[in-house]
């Protein structure tokens, strides 16, 4: 009773009658609660010093490792309309078999003989190029032969300049020799007038010497002539020289030209040949294309387009196919609070969908029905749902996956982290600390020695 009345009504209940109050009353029964009090303090207090591993929860999905493993869908390169099926859902395909074959719809590739006519397009062009090949060739030996032409006539045009030079030096020599005569003729004249005039010499003889300056005269004036008249060849040989070199190099010109506007037209067939290859080479390329094959080995599981006749748009997905062959793998998603603490080769346990399972969350090695894996690559990037991508791969060293497991399935999965007490993790939950963020030294010299 809690005795709150000054009245005291102990005397007036009769306690023996009632038997909890005879057994709480007794000595035997308040020892026996003291001591369950004892035994269960006792056995808290030493739990509270297991260790508990701590851990991340979170869902995922079965997935796979590579990407060219997981489910793919077969999309149209060109437009077109279904005309067969070669396929239903379900068939297990070869890489290389046939899906789909389609028809065309573009009027550009109507015409059936449009890869043959190409063809005799590109022939012809190329046989046009051939024919300007060799109108350069000719070109070419033209000007060729028009530079040998020049070299020669150049040399005659120098060896004649070399003529009138060496014409015009003898008749300046002989031009100088006239001039000396002349000048002697004239002293010898002056020397007999004057012998005349003092009775030496006679008339006669003066009149000889009157006559030798005449001549020696006129000889000078001719060799003046013929010097100027060397001069003039010498003029006019370097005129013709200068004749030969532009002649010839205007030929010349000319027939460049004549290569170049050639060699432009053959450029330009060339350039038509090869569009026309690469044109014919797509018509060849877009023929296979009618027929949708398989990339890989795999399963049907599903067809976008059913029916016959369907318009498809290019890049228009026709099929998916599942692969069969493939490396099994777990995606999970962690919150960025928890991405510090996620390391490549982490531990993690994982539950799949329709598996049983037992899960002891702070002691995995007590759980049953869990398999291992380890963090096989994590995305640097957050994603869509605000979470960050982990990649998980079986563990060799455990217990391997069920063969059983399909692409897609869910899974639980527990992200392992460091071992601590267990007053330590439920005073961390009670604060709502996040786990412990520091690697121990142990695990932080491991992934320097990896680096």
């Amino acid at each position: 009773m809690l005795n709150i009345s000054n009245i005291d009504i102990t005397e007036r209940i009769e306690g023996e009658k009632f038997k909890t109050i005879r057994l709480v009353e007794g000595k035997s029964s308040r020892k026996t609660f003291i001591r369950f009090l004892y035994i269960i303090s006792t056995v808290s207090l030493i739990l509270l010093f297991l260790p508990w591993t701590q851990n991340i929860r979170t869902n995922g999905n079965v997935t796979t490792l590579k990407p060219s493993q997981r489910p793919q869908t077969i999309n149209s390169i060109i437009p077109g309309k279904i005309e067969k099926w070669f396929v239903q859902e379900g068939d297990f395909v070869k890489k290389g078999d046939t899906i789909a074959f389609l028809s065309e719809i573009k009027d550009k590739y109507f015409d059936t003989s449009l890869m043959s006519r190409t063809q005799n397009q590109m022939n012809l062009k190329s046989s046009t190029v051939d024919s300007y090949k060799s109108k350069v060739m000719a070109l070419q030996s033209q000007k060729t032969a028009l530079e040998e032409l020049r070299k020669l006539k150049i040399q005659q045009g120098r060896n004649k300049l070399l003529q009138a030079k060496l014409k015009a030096q003898n008749d300046s020599n002989n031009y100088q020799a006239a001039i000396a005569n002349y000048a002697a003729a004239i002293s010898q004249f002056n020397r007999t007038d004057s012998l005349y005039k003092d009775g030496l010499k006679s008339l006669t003889d003066l009149e000889n010497k009157r006559v030798k300056e005449q001549k020696a005269f006129a000889y000078r004036i001719e060799g003046q002539n013929k010097w100027l008249a060397s001069q003039n060849e010498i003029i006019n040989a370097q005129v013709e020289l200068s004749n030969i070199r532009v002649k010839f190099d205007s030929d010349i010109a000319k027939i460049n030209s004549d290569i170049f506007s050639t060699l432009s037209t053959q450029f330009d067939s060339e350039g038509t040949v090869n569009k026309l290859m690469n044109e014919l080479s797509n018509y060849s390329f877009r023929n296979d294309l009618y027929y949708v094959k398989a990339p890989q080995d795999g399963y049907i599981s599903s067809m976008v387009y059913a029916g016959i006749g369907e318009m498809i748009k290019e890049g228009d997905p026709l099929v998916r196919i599942m692969p069969t062959q493939y490396q099994l793998g777990v995606e999970l998603f962690v919150d960025p609070i928890d991405l510090p603490l996620m390391n490549v080769g982490q531990k993690v346990q994982i539950q799949f969908d329709g598996w049983p399972a037992v899960v002891f969350a702070g002691w995995p090695n007590a759980s049953y029905g869990t398999y291992s894996g380890h963090v096989y690559a994590m995305d640097m990037f957050l994603g869509e749902n605000g979470k960050f991508r982990i990649l998980v791969k079986p563990d060799s060293t455990d217990i391997p996956w069920p063969n059983a497991l399909m692409y897609g399935g869910g899974t639980n999965n527990m992200i392992l982290l460091n071992d601590v007490p267990i007053w330590y993790e439920l005073w961390r939950n009670i604060n709502g600390f996040p786990p412990d963020f520091y690697k121990n030294k142990k695990q932080t010299n491991l992934n320097q020695k990896k680096k």
